[in-house]
Protein backbone atom coordinates (compact mmCIF):
# COMPACT_ATOMS: atom_id res chain seq x y z
CA UNK A 1 0.00 0.00 0.00
CA UNK A 2 1.16 3.65 -1.34
CA UNK A 3 2.94 5.54 1.52
CA UNK A 4 0.59 8.79 2.02
CA UNK A 5 2.09 12.29 2.14
CA UNK A 6 0.96 14.44 5.36
CA UNK A 7 1.53 18.38 5.09
CA UNK A 8 0.83 20.70 8.21
CA UNK A 9 0.25 23.81 6.26
CA UNK A 10 0.38 27.56 7.54
CA UNK A 11 -0.21 28.33 4.02
CA UNK A 12 -3.00 26.19 2.20
CA UNK A 13 -3.19 27.87 -1.26
CA UNK A 14 0.68 28.40 -2.07
CA UNK A 15 1.01 24.35 -0.75
CA UNK A 16 -1.76 22.58 -2.37
CA UNK A 17 -1.13 24.83 -5.69
CA UNK A 18 2.68 23.67 -5.72
CA UNK A 19 1.37 19.98 -5.00
CA UNK A 20 -0.80 20.09 -7.96
CA UNK A 21 1.14 21.70 -10.23
CA UNK A 22 3.52 18.39 -9.24
CA UNK A 23 0.89 15.92 -10.36
CA UNK A 24 -0.29 15.08 -14.34
CA UNK A 25 -3.60 15.00 -14.61
CA UNK A 26 -6.71 15.07 -16.59
CA UNK A 27 -9.30 16.39 -14.62
CA UNK A 28 -9.28 17.25 -11.14
CA UNK A 29 -13.05 17.01 -8.66
CA UNK A 30 -13.92 18.55 -5.78
CA UNK A 31 -16.43 16.68 -3.10
CA UNK A 32 -17.75 19.32 -0.38
CA UNK A 33 -20.80 18.70 2.16
CA UNK A 34 -23.23 22.05 2.49
CA UNK A 35 -21.06 23.23 5.38
CA UNK A 36 -17.78 23.12 3.44
CA UNK A 37 -18.75 24.29 0.44
CA UNK A 38 -19.99 27.60 2.09
CA UNK A 39 -17.23 28.19 4.63
CA UNK A 40 -14.21 26.37 3.37
CA UNK A 41 -14.29 26.09 -0.56
CA UNK A 42 -13.99 29.73 -1.00
CA UNK A 43 -10.42 29.78 0.93
CA UNK A 44 -9.23 27.62 -2.25
CA UNK A 45 -11.57 28.04 -5.43
CA UNK A 46 -9.05 30.70 -6.52
CA UNK A 47 -6.18 28.69 -6.77
CA UNK A 48 -4.92 28.36 -9.94
CA UNK A 49 -4.57 24.74 -10.49
CA UNK A 50 -7.86 23.88 -9.30
CA UNK A 51 -9.88 26.74 -11.26
CA UNK A 52 -11.25 24.48 -13.49
CA UNK A 53 -12.30 21.73 -11.60
CA UNK A 54 -15.90 20.52 -11.47
CA UNK A 55 -17.44 20.26 -7.67
CA UNK A 56 -19.99 18.65 -6.48
CA UNK A 57 -21.79 19.11 -2.92
CA UNK A 58 -23.49 15.93 -0.81
CA UNK A 59 -25.52 16.56 2.44
CA UNK A 60 -23.60 17.25 5.76
CA UNK A 61 -23.90 14.95 8.61
CA UNK A 62 -22.65 11.17 8.96
CA UNK A 63 -26.41 10.03 8.94
CA UNK A 64 -25.46 10.78 4.78
CA UNK A 65 -22.48 8.62 4.85
CA UNK A 66 -24.56 5.76 3.05
CA UNK A 67 -24.96 4.45 -0.21
CA UNK A 68 -27.02 6.77 -1.60
CA UNK A 69 -24.78 9.55 -1.57
CA UNK A 70 -21.73 7.58 -2.37
CA UNK A 71 -24.02 6.02 -5.59
CA UNK A 72 -24.37 10.01 -6.16
CA UNK A 73 -20.51 10.79 -6.17
CA UNK A 74 -20.21 7.40 -8.49
CA UNK A 75 -22.67 9.25 -10.70
CA UNK A 76 -21.19 12.93 -10.78
CA UNK A 77 -17.89 11.21 -11.63
CA UNK A 78 -19.09 9.14 -14.59
CA UNK A 79 -21.51 11.56 -15.99
CA UNK A 80 -18.38 14.18 -16.12
CA UNK A 81 -15.89 11.89 -17.74
CA UNK A 82 -13.56 11.40 -14.42
CA UNK A 83 -11.14 8.37 -15.39
CA UNK A 84 -7.89 6.81 -13.88
CA UNK A 85 -6.07 9.85 -14.83
CA UNK A 86 -8.14 12.27 -12.92
CA UNK A 87 -7.94 13.60 -8.81
CA UNK A 88 -10.57 13.68 -6.52
CA UNK A 89 -10.36 16.24 -3.82
CA UNK A 90 -11.91 15.87 -0.62
CA UNK A 91 -12.69 18.82 1.19
CA UNK A 92 -14.63 18.28 4.75
CA UNK A 93 -14.78 16.18 7.54
CA UNK A 94 -14.33 12.31 8.14
CA UNK A 95 -17.61 11.94 6.66
CA UNK A 96 -16.39 13.78 3.35
CA UNK A 97 -12.86 11.66 3.07
CA UNK A 98 -14.31 8.72 4.26
CA UNK A 99 -17.44 8.80 1.38
CA UNK A 100 -15.08 10.86 -0.74
CA UNK A 101 -11.88 8.08 -0.29
CA UNK A 102 -13.89 5.21 -0.77
CA UNK A 103 -15.52 6.57 -3.91
CA UNK A 104 -12.11 7.34 -5.13
CA UNK A 105 -11.07 4.02 -4.32
CA UNK A 106 -13.82 2.00 -6.26
CA UNK A 107 -14.73 3.93 -9.04
CA UNK A 108 -12.64 2.90 -12.38
CA UNK A 109 -11.27 0.51 -9.49
CA UNK A 110 -8.85 3.33 -8.36
CA UNK A 111 -8.60 7.15 -8.87
CA UNK A 112 -6.22 9.34 -7.13
CA UNK A 113 -7.57 11.61 -4.06
CA UNK A 114 -5.96 14.71 -2.37
CA UNK A 115 -7.70 14.93 1.41
CA UNK A 116 -8.39 18.54 3.27
CA UNK A 117 -9.52 18.02 6.19
CA UNK A 118 -11.36 20.83 7.82
CA UNK A 119 -12.19 19.25 10.67
CA UNK A 120 -10.20 18.41 13.98
CA UNK A 121 -11.73 14.58 13.47
CA UNK A 122 -10.67 14.77 10.32
CA UNK A 123 -6.98 15.98 10.30
CA UNK A 124 -6.22 13.65 12.90
CA UNK A 125 -8.33 10.79 12.53
CA UNK A 126 -10.47 10.10 9.54
CA UNK A 127 -8.24 11.76 6.64
CA UNK A 128 -5.11 10.41 7.47
CA UNK A 129 -4.21 6.05 7.74
CA UNK A 130 -5.99 5.21 4.46
CA UNK A 131 -8.82 4.12 5.51
CA UNK A 132 -12.26 4.57 3.52
CA UNK A 133 -15.97 3.43 3.58
CA UNK A 134 -19.76 3.98 4.81
CA UNK A 135 -22.16 3.31 6.78
CA UNK A 136 -24.12 0.37 6.80
CA UNK A 137 -27.27 -1.34 8.03
CA UNK A 138 -27.43 0.79 10.86
CA UNK A 139 -23.57 0.29 11.56
CA UNK A 140 -20.60 2.22 11.39
CA UNK A 141 -17.88 2.37 8.53
CA UNK A 142 -19.63 -1.48 7.86
CA UNK A 143 -18.56 -1.53 3.99
CA UNK A 144 -14.84 0.42 3.05
CA UNK A 145 -11.37 -0.31 1.68
CA UNK A 146 -7.90 0.46 2.83
CA UNK A 147 -7.04 3.11 0.34
CA UNK A 148 -4.61 6.04 0.81
CA UNK A 149 -4.76 9.49 -0.40
CA UNK A 150 -1.66 10.75 -2.32
CA UNK A 151 -1.79 13.75 0.66
CA UNK A 152 -3.23 14.68 3.30
CA UNK A 153 -2.91 18.91 3.70
CA UNK A 154 -4.03 19.76 7.37
CA UNK A 155 -4.63 23.64 8.30
CA UNK A 156 -5.93 24.44 11.59
CA UNK A 157 -6.78 28.05 10.20
CA UNK A 158 -10.42 25.41 9.32
CA UNK A 159 -10.99 24.86 12.95
CA UNK A 160 -11.82 28.38 13.29
CA UNK A 161 -14.94 27.54 11.57
CA UNK A 162 -16.00 24.73 14.23
CA UNK A 163 -17.90 25.04 17.67
CA UNK A 164 -16.57 23.36 20.49
CA UNK A 165 -18.17 20.50 20.32
CA UNK A 166 -16.80 19.72 17.16
CA UNK A 167 -12.99 20.55 18.42
CA UNK A 168 -13.72 18.16 21.18
CA UNK A 169 -14.68 15.13 19.27
CA UNK A 170 -11.29 15.54 17.30
CA UNK A 171 -9.42 15.93 20.66
CA UNK A 172 -10.75 12.65 22.10
CA UNK A 173 -8.64 10.63 19.10
CA UNK A 174 -5.97 12.72 19.74
CA UNK A 175 -6.61 11.89 23.60
CA UNK A 176 -6.36 8.29 22.40
CA UNK A 177 -3.38 8.64 20.68
CA UNK A 178 -1.66 9.97 23.67
CA UNK A 179 -2.57 7.47 25.48
CA UNK A 180 -1.30 4.57 23.08
CA UNK A 181 1.64 6.63 22.97
CA UNK A 182 3.86 8.02 25.82
CA UNK A 183 3.70 10.65 28.92
CA UNK A 184 4.93 13.08 26.46
CA UNK A 185 2.69 13.16 23.99
CA UNK A 186 0.09 12.95 26.58
CA UNK A 187 0.52 15.36 29.10
CA UNK A 188 0.40 18.35 26.53
CA UNK A 189 -2.88 17.62 25.58
CA UNK A 190 -4.21 17.28 29.68
CA UNK A 191 -2.84 20.67 29.87
CA UNK A 192 -3.67 22.83 26.63
CA UNK A 193 -6.66 25.14 26.46
CA UNK A 194 -9.94 23.94 24.85
CA UNK A 195 -12.30 26.52 25.65
CA UNK A 196 -10.06 29.57 23.58
CA UNK A 197 -11.04 26.77 20.80
CA UNK A 198 -14.69 27.72 20.61
CA UNK A 199 -13.90 31.82 19.73
CA UNK A 200 -13.87 32.07 15.96
CA UNK A 201 -11.02 34.74 16.44
CA UNK A 202 -8.49 32.44 18.19
CA UNK A 203 -4.99 34.09 18.73
CA UNK A 204 -2.74 32.88 16.04
CA UNK A 205 -0.47 31.82 19.11
CA UNK A 206 -3.17 29.24 20.14
CA UNK A 207 -3.07 28.49 16.54
CA UNK A 208 0.01 27.53 16.63
CA UNK A 209 -0.20 25.74 19.56
CA UNK A 210 -2.85 23.87 18.48
CA UNK A 211 -1.12 22.97 14.75
CA UNK A 212 2.16 21.46 17.45
CA UNK A 213 -0.28 18.95 19.14
CA UNK A 214 -2.05 17.88 15.70
CA UNK A 215 1.18 17.36 13.98
CA UNK A 216 2.47 15.04 17.20
CA UNK A 217 -0.99 13.37 17.19
CA UNK A 218 -0.88 12.59 13.28
CA UNK A 219 2.95 11.25 13.81
CA UNK A 220 1.53 8.99 16.16
CA UNK A 221 -1.07 7.55 13.59
CA UNK A 222 1.39 7.66 10.92
CA UNK A 223 4.00 5.21 12.46
CA UNK A 224 1.39 3.32 13.70
CA UNK A 225 -0.36 2.99 10.02
CA UNK A 226 3.20 2.09 8.41
CA UNK A 227 3.92 -0.30 10.71
CA UNK A 228 0.42 -2.12 10.00
CA UNK A 229 -1.02 -0.48 7.17
CA UNK A 230 -3.93 -3.36 6.75
CA UNK A 231 -5.02 -3.25 10.43
CA UNK A 232 -3.05 -7.14 11.22
CA UNK A 233 -1.20 -6.42 14.64
CA UNK A 234 -0.82 -2.93 16.19
CA UNK A 235 -3.00 -1.05 13.84
CA UNK A 236 -5.09 -2.47 16.55
CA UNK A 237 -4.24 -0.08 18.80
CA UNK A 238 -6.02 3.01 17.39
CA UNK A 239 -9.42 1.01 18.07
CA UNK A 240 -8.71 2.15 21.87
CA UNK A 241 -12.02 3.04 23.40
CA UNK A 242 -13.93 2.38 19.73
CA UNK A 243 -15.37 -0.86 20.71
CA UNK A 244 -17.69 0.21 22.87
CA UNK A 245 -17.61 4.06 21.73
CA UNK A 246 -19.01 2.82 18.44
CA UNK A 247 -21.14 0.82 20.57
CA UNK A 248 -22.40 4.11 22.12
CA UNK A 249 -22.59 6.43 18.87
CA UNK A 250 -24.67 3.07 17.37
CA UNK A 251 -27.14 3.55 20.37
CA UNK A 252 -27.11 6.89 20.14
CA UNK A 253 -28.67 7.52 16.83
CA UNK A 254 -31.12 4.50 17.52
CA UNK A 255 -32.35 6.70 20.45
CA UNK A 256 -32.30 10.00 17.97
CA UNK A 257 -29.81 11.90 20.25
CA UNK A 258 -27.01 11.52 17.98
CA UNK A 259 -23.53 11.68 19.29
CA UNK A 260 -20.29 13.38 17.60
CA UNK A 261 -17.82 10.43 17.14
CA UNK A 262 -15.47 11.46 19.08
CA UNK A 263 -18.15 12.35 22.03
CA UNK A 264 -18.96 8.51 21.53
CA UNK A 265 -14.90 7.94 21.59
CA UNK A 266 -13.99 9.71 24.91
CA UNK A 267 -17.04 7.89 26.66
CA UNK A 268 -15.93 4.57 24.88
CA UNK A 269 -12.52 5.84 26.71
CA UNK A 270 -13.65 5.80 30.38
CA UNK A 271 -15.45 2.28 29.85
CA UNK A 272 -12.40 0.54 28.08
CA UNK A 273 -9.92 2.52 31.27
CA UNK A 274 -12.06 0.47 33.13
CA UNK A 275 -10.97 -2.65 31.54
CA UNK A 276 -8.05 -1.99 31.62
CA UNK A 277 -7.16 -1.41 34.66
CA UNK A 278 -9.28 -4.69 35.92
CA UNK A 279 -7.42 -6.88 32.85
CA UNK A 280 -4.45 -5.45 32.51
CA UNK A 281 -3.50 -3.10 35.59
CA UNK A 282 -3.64 -0.24 34.59
CA UNK A 283 -3.05 2.56 37.60
CA UNK A 284 -6.23 4.06 39.09
CA UNK A 285 -4.40 6.89 39.66
CA UNK A 286 -3.90 7.67 35.81
CA UNK A 287 -7.20 6.40 34.78
CA UNK A 288 -8.66 8.95 37.72
CA UNK A 289 -6.55 11.47 35.94
CA UNK A 290 -7.92 10.67 32.58
CA UNK A 291 -11.55 10.29 33.64
CA UNK A 292 -11.37 13.61 35.60
CA UNK A 293 -10.30 15.12 31.87
CA UNK A 294 -13.18 13.77 29.98
CA UNK A 295 -15.72 14.95 32.81
CA UNK A 296 -14.68 18.29 32.57
CA UNK A 297 -14.84 18.82 29.10
CA UNK A 298 -17.29 15.74 27.50
CA UNK A 299 -21.19 16.22 28.70
CA UNK A 300 -22.55 12.98 29.94
CA UNK A 301 -23.94 10.44 27.83
CA UNK A 302 -27.13 8.92 29.25
CA UNK A 303 -28.44 5.56 28.96
CA UNK A 304 -30.21 3.22 31.69
CA UNK A 305 -29.14 -0.72 32.19
CA UNK A 306 -31.98 -0.98 30.17
CA UNK A 307 -30.01 -0.11 26.94
CA UNK A 308 -27.23 -2.71 27.74
CA UNK A 309 -28.32 -5.44 25.20
CA UNK A 310 -28.63 -3.71 22.77
CA UNK A 311 -24.94 -2.03 23.43
CA UNK A 312 -23.62 -5.40 23.77
CA UNK A 313 -25.61 -6.21 20.38
CA UNK A 314 -23.73 -3.68 18.20
CA UNK A 315 -20.55 -4.94 20.48
CA UNK A 316 -20.58 -8.13 19.09
CA UNK A 317 -20.74 -6.63 15.22
CA UNK A 318 -17.15 -5.02 15.76
CA UNK A 319 -14.71 -6.19 12.94
CA UNK A 320 -11.88 -6.56 15.23
CA UNK A 321 -13.59 -9.70 17.26
CA UNK A 322 -12.35 -13.52 16.43
CA UNK A 323 -13.83 -16.91 16.45
CA UNK A 324 -17.56 -15.28 18.42
CA UNK A 325 -15.46 -13.07 21.15
CA UNK A 326 -15.67 -9.26 21.58
CA UNK A 327 -11.96 -7.98 21.33
CA UNK A 328 -10.67 -4.95 23.06
CA UNK A 329 -7.33 -2.67 22.38
CA UNK A 330 -6.72 -2.09 25.89
CA UNK A 331 -3.82 -0.79 28.15
CA UNK A 332 -1.68 -1.98 30.95
CA UNK A 333 0.17 1.79 31.38
CA UNK A 334 0.23 4.73 28.94
CA UNK A 335 1.78 3.54 25.97
CA UNK A 336 1.63 0.26 26.34
CA UNK A 337 -0.79 -1.06 24.37
CA UNK A 338 -2.57 -5.04 25.02
CA UNK A 339 -4.23 -5.94 21.55
CA UNK A 340 -6.75 -8.81 21.25
CA UNK A 341 -8.19 -8.88 24.63
CA UNK A 342 -10.99 -11.34 25.32
CA UNK A 343 -13.27 -9.80 27.85
CA UNK A 344 -16.50 -11.82 29.42
CA UNK A 345 -20.08 -10.14 29.07
CA UNK A 346 -20.47 -10.21 32.64
CA UNK A 347 -17.34 -7.38 32.95
CA UNK A 348 -18.35 -5.30 29.85
CA UNK A 349 -21.38 -4.60 31.13
CA UNK A 350 -19.72 -3.47 34.45
CA UNK A 351 -17.79 -1.01 32.42
CA UNK A 352 -20.63 0.56 31.20
CA UNK A 353 -21.93 0.75 34.92
CA UNK A 354 -18.38 2.22 35.88
CA UNK A 355 -19.32 4.94 32.96
CA UNK A 356 -22.68 5.78 34.60
CA UNK A 357 -21.61 5.84 38.14
CA UNK A 358 -18.57 8.64 37.11
CA UNK A 359 -21.05 10.37 35.32
CA UNK A 360 -23.83 10.40 37.56
CA UNK A 361 -25.95 9.14 34.83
Amino acid sequence: MNQQKVVISEDIRSDLQDFMSSLTYNKAFILTDRNTLENCFPVIKEIPAIQNATSFTIAAGDEHKNETQLHAVWDFLSNNGASRDSILINLGGGMVTDLGGFAGATFKRGIRTINIPTTLMAAVDAAVGGKTGINFNGLKNEVGAFYPPLSVFIDCHFLQTLDLNNILSGYAEMLKHGLISSPEILMPLLSFDLYTQSIREVQSESIRQLSKLVAQSVAVKQRIVEADPLEKNIRKALNFGHTIGHAFESLSFELKRPLLHGHAVAAGMVSELYLSHKLCRFPMDKLSQIVYFIKEYYPAFYFDCKAYDTLYEFMTHDKKNEGGKINFSLLSDIGEVQINQSVSQSLILESLDFYRESFGV
